[in-house]
């Protein structure tokens, strides 16, 4: 059922910090304390996975109703303050360098335009940094420090529209940082005519002289432990300018969680990491962890789970801001999720089943025969849900139409396949904990590509915008 709770809305500036998290029970340092700081440098912490991969109960074939209902929420005002932030250049969306969108068709649902590069971003959470591939040649083309420390403990990605920008959320430092895909986006700081950045996947720059990595910013208040570091993320489209052929005023919303249980949803502009708006959701039900996972919908609302916890809906509508608050059935046991593109939030349970939230009935379904510790999922462009699996340790295919189970798949060699992503040719991609990655054809998965990638992976998110564009509506 859906429980109402005055959400209370604030203006505050850009000192929220978030971080990206995805925790798992499966090895990482645990952070016991620290905190944030601001500007060049911050009290890191040493964090470990801490997610209960070992609660809940096996989910079944029947689904139990949910019912619809919102919240008023007090008080919105816009805030720019940049003193947490360490560089904030603006990034000028206009022109979309190598990428071709073809106006009026864009990179939407039903668009037809071609794109001539693809890039899946994968956190090195050991490192605190991330890999840039190519998902054409499957070469790693570049790696960006996303913090100044190995703590940052990067997790959640998500990728804009038009595939130009990654931000990464760093769960042990409470950081969200940008990073550009293309030259022409990076930003000459240091004025001496040369863009200073990582040229291949084995050379790692000093924090701060990579010049591809464009703004980064320490959420405040936040809880100060790796499980309230943020975690949950997307982007909004923005806006669609036919004269340029581009998308401008893209938006970046994720969650973290401050003291006292309650979970903070921010909107950062997209250009700088400058703070817009903050929702805070009192008695986030989560046990304890920040917002587990966000996608965005066709209507262009952010949805966030909490970890074996609630679902919640943002109403980017409403005037002001406020929250769609959704309880969910016991034995779903939230984990990785997604929106596909008909406006269904879907859930993959650990343990537990794959479910959805029906938004037209209000009802939770399960998809029967599915019951396992299920981590990331994606919907690919033929409407299948993709999720990795682990006990056992495979990669689950389901018809999202018919909320049915299609096949298990098993990889030549599989770990822990953690997170799951589409890239823009329909390819989709299941990244392995253990240190590489597969790279799918829906129409013949036995046949998938092993590609290498060095380090330890725990992401949950949108690695390639896959996401954005399957709800991207048709554009002209």
């Amino acid at each position: 059922m859906v429980s109402t709770f005055a959400a209370l809305v604030i203006g505050l500036g850009c000192s929220a910090a978030l971080v990206g998290c995805g925790d798992s029970g499966r090895g990482e340092t645990d952070a016991a304390s620290g905190t944030a700081g601001q500007s060049g440098g911050i009290n890191t912490l040493t964090d470990d996975d801490d997610d209960d991969d070992d609660g809940g109960s096996s989910g079944s074939s029947g689904g139990t109703g949910g019912q619809t209902g919102g919240m008023s929420t007090t008080g919105t005002s816009n805030v720019s303050d940049p003193t947490n932030i360490t560089s904030s250049p603006k990034l000028d969306l206009a022109p979309i360098p190598d990428l071709e969108l073809g106006c009026g068709d864009g990179i939407g649902g039903g668009g037809g335009g071609d794109v001539d590069e693809s890039f899946i971003w994968v956190p090195n959470t050991n490192e605190g940094s991330v890999n840039k591939i190519d998902t054409r040649t499957l070469i790693r083309l570049a790696k960006y420090r996303v913090g100044p420390s190995a703590s940052e403990s990067s997790s959640r990605t998500a990728v804009s529209g038009d595939g130009r920008f990654v931000v990464v959320n760093n769960r042990g430092t409470g950081r969200s940082t940008a990073v550009a895909a293309n030259i022409a986006d990076c930003v000459d700081k240091n004025n001496d005519g040369v863009i200073t950045t990582s040229q291949n996947g084995d050379d790692l720059l000093a924090w701060d002289t990579d010049e591809c990595v464009l703004w980064t910013v320490v959420h405040g208040p936040w809880g100060g432990s790796q499980q309230h570091g943020p975690r949950g993320i997307t982007w909004t489209l923005g806006d669609w300018n036919e004269a340029t052929c581009s998308y401008e005023n893209a938006k970046v919303w994720l969650g973290y969680m401050a003291g006292g249980g309650d979970a903070h949803i921010v909107k950062l502009n997209g250009e700088t990491g400058l703070q817009e708006e903050i929702i805070i959701v009192p008695g986030w039900n989560g046990q304890g962890y920040a917002p587990y996972g966000g996608a965005l919908d066709p209507q262009g609302r952010p949805w966030f789970t909490g970890l074996r916890g609630e679902l919640v809906r943002v109403n980017v509508q409403n005037n002001p801001v406020d929250v769609t608050r959704i309880s969910q059935p016991g034995n779903i046991q939230t984990y990785g999720m997604t929106v596909d593109p008909n406006g269904n939030p879907w859930m993959a349970g650990c343990s537990g089943p794959v479910s959805t939230y029906d938004i037209q009935s209000g009802q939770w379904i399960s998809v029967a025969g599915t019951s396992a510790c299920h981590r990331g999922m994606a919907v690919d462009q033929d409407g299948h849900a993709w999720v990795a699996s682990n006990g056992p340790c495979e990669i689950v295919e389901i018809d999202t139409e018919t909320r049915t189970l299609v096949a298990k798949h098993q990889p030549p060699m599989c770990s822990t396949a953690i997170g799951v992503s589409v890239d823009v040719d329909g390819y989709v991609w299941v990244v392995d904990q253990a240190g590489w990655a597969y790279k799918i054809d829906t129409a013949n998965p036995a046949a998938m590509q092993y590609v290498e990638v060095p380090g330890y992976h725990y992401v949950y998110s949108d690695m390639t915008g896959g996401q954005l564009k399957s709800v991207a509506p048709p554009l002209g």
